[in-house]
C-alpha cells in the first residue's frame, strides 16, 4: 500500500485561476495543481533556491524538484502549443497565519529553530 501524499503547504490560493491563449484551439486544457503553482511562484518569481522552496512548502527537496518540472513543463505545452492553462487541485494546505512576501517569513514559520 503506498505511503499517503503529505499536504503541501501555501501562502495562498492563486488569484487568477485560468489563463486563455486569444487563439485557443479546441485542445483540452492543461491542469496545473495549486502545489506546481506554488513552486513556480516561490522558485522563478520569489527567487528563491529549490531548497528554500521545499522548506516554505514542508516537503522534501526531491519532491519539490519533481514539482517544480512538472509544473515548468506544462507552463511550455501551454506557450508551445497554445493551450489553455487551469489551476486547480493538488494537496494543499493553505497557510491560516497568513504569508507576508513568500520569502521563509510567514508568522507561522518565525518561532521555528529547526531550519
Amino acid at each position: 500500500m503506498p505511503r499517503p501524499k503529505k499536504c503541501r503547504r501555501v501562502c495562498s490560493m492563486p488569484r487568477v485561476t485560468a489563463f486563455v491563449p486569444q487563439e485557443a484551439g479546441r485542445a483540452h486544457p492543461v491542469t496545473m495543481t495549486v502545489d506546481e503553482y506554488e513552486a513556480v511562484r516561490l522558485i522563478d518569481l520569489e527567487g528563491l533556491t529549490q531548497e528554500q522552496a521545499a522548506a516554505q512548502m514542508e516537503i522534501a527537496r526531491t519532491t519539490a524538484q519533481a514539482i517544480y518540472l512538472s509544473a515548468r513543463k506544462k507552463l511550455a505545452d501551454c506557450l508551445v502549443n497554445g493551450r489553455r492553462l487551469v489551476i486547480a487541485g493538488g494537496d494543499v494546505a493553505v497557510c491560516t497565519e497568513g504569508c507576508c512576501s513568500g520569502r521563509l517569513n510567514c508568522p507561522k514559520r518565525k518561532g521555528r529553530t529547526s531550519e
